[in-house]
């Protein structure tokens, strides 16, 4: 009778557990640099929040009125380091213009009053969170891998991150790093959302407020429309060059072999012949040209196939093994449709080219009048916009629709590209 061999291979994960391992991971590790970036910025706003304490302490004697305008330069400092921070984890975080130093000025100032709100929440459960988002990974290596060195500590130091009970045996040290594997479960599974806490009053107090709302959503409007025209000029410009350089020039080609067949049609048949085969090859050449010049401008796919017809060929031609879930029961607006496709087509290009990853995922999804796209990789992370890697263009053609972009790509990955567009534009 067979038995199981010693040596045989553990069956591998199955490819959707193994994304659910890699997703996790990589959204704790980015969780992880989030709330120890925001613990960087928390311990300067408890050092501003405590100068803006001792200047309202010492107004009576004078001495605060004089370093109130530094301590409101640094809060309105910090804030925007915040909004920096916030941005590029995330959404930009629009903040209003620049707010008054000048201590009667700030007193009815509404931007300064959010920022100082934003300031004690950011410099007291910031803080705590930042705090227990650094302290967790080293409680989690420090118990994981005590097996491997606890005979070599004192025999009185306690054996776990929380400073109780020593191990004297291999039993407790095994406990100790069951302890560890329990801290990694609580980092996976809490500090993503510890990272959007901190995050959270940033986000709602250092954006602009309903006051000014109206006017820089007319700038953005203004800034999204400059955009547009400029990408558009841009694609003409492509268009011009892909008729002039290309097209254009098999046509004449064309146009002179027609000539020299005619003119040679009498005295030597069988060189016409052959001109003509070159003419037909060159005419063939243009056609296809222009057919994908055509396809550049909208790709008649969408038109045929619709949206997760016109991807699931996208995924089909991308050099690296690509998965399409789409779940968009209703047509959106064709430049929406169109601008969803050229995303994913960027994007996957991108993944291509630059990511090195074994496998990306695309997800569609429809709900409530807007269409949602994630493309997701597992390759090595780090993508920067201002890379050349083609992400300004994705973000110029979202913006045009009045869409929203999100990047978050870590290094060691997984990279997640997020798209949301009205469906209606």
């Amino acid at each position: 009778m067979e038995g199981t061999s010693g040596g045989e291979k553990a069956a591998p994960l199955r490819p959707g557990i193994r994304d659910t391992v890699v997703r996790a991971a990589g959204g704790a590790v980015a969780a992880l640099e989030q709330l120890a970036g925001g613990l960087g910025t928390a311990v300067v706003a408890l050092g501003v929040l405590l100068w803006l304490a001792l200047a309202a302490v010492t107004a009576p004697l004078g001495l605060g009125l004089l370093m109130a305008p530094k301590a409101l330069r640094a809060l309105h400092s910090l804030a925007g380091r915040e909004r920096d921070r916030l941005g590029r984890w995330g959404p930009e975080v629009i903040g209003p213009g620049p707010a008054p130093t000048r201590l009667r000025l700030a007193l009815v100032d509404p931007t300064t009053h959010r920022e100082l709100r934003w300031l004690v929440r950011h410099a007291t459960l910031g803080f705590l969170l930042g705090m227990v988002g650094v302290l967790l990974p080293l409680m989690a290596v420090r118990d994981a891998l005590f097996p491997a060195y606890w005979r070599l500590m004192p025999q009185d130091t306690s054996s776990t991150s929380l400073g109780f009970g020593p191990a004297q045996t291999w039993a407790g040290a095994l406990a100790v790093a069951l302890l560890g594997l329990g801290w990694i479960a609580i980092i996976v599974g809490l500090t993503p959302g510890m990272a959007r806490l901190q995050a959270a009053p940033g986000r709602r107090l250092l954006s602009a407020g309903p006051d000014v709302d109206l006017s820089l959503r007319v700038a953005e409007l203004t800034a999204t429309r400059a955009a547009a025209l400029d990408a558009h000029a841009i694609e003409l410009r492509r268009i011009e060059r892909s008729l002039h350089d290309g097209t254009q020039n098999r046509l004449v080609t064309v146009t002179v072999l027609l000539g020299a067949a005619r003119r040679m049609a009498a005295r030597d048949p069988a060189g016409a012949d052959e001109i003509l085969e070159r003419a037909q090859g060159a005419a063939e050449q243009a056609l296809a040209e222009l057919r994908s010049v055509a396809r550049g401008i909208l790709p008649p796919v969408l038109a045929d196939r619709g949206l997760e017809g016109a991807l699931t060929g996208l995924a089909a031609s991308c050099a690296v093994p690509c998965r399409i879930d789409v779940d968009a029961p209703a047509r959106c607006a064709a430049s929406v449709e169109a601008t969803a496709y050229f995303v994913v087509a960027e994007a996957l290009t991108n993944i291509a080219k630059h990511s090195g990853a074994e496998e990306a995922t695309v997800t569609v999804r429809s709900h409530g009048g807007r269409l949602r796209l994630t493309v997701t990789d597992d390759g090595r992370g780090g993508a920067d916009e201002d890379g050349g890697s083609g992400l300004t263009g994705i973000r110029g053609r979202v913006a045009a629709l009045d869409g929203t972009l999100s990047l978050t790509s870590p290094r060691g990955g997984p990279t997640t590209l997020e798209v949301e567009l009205p469906c209606g534009s």
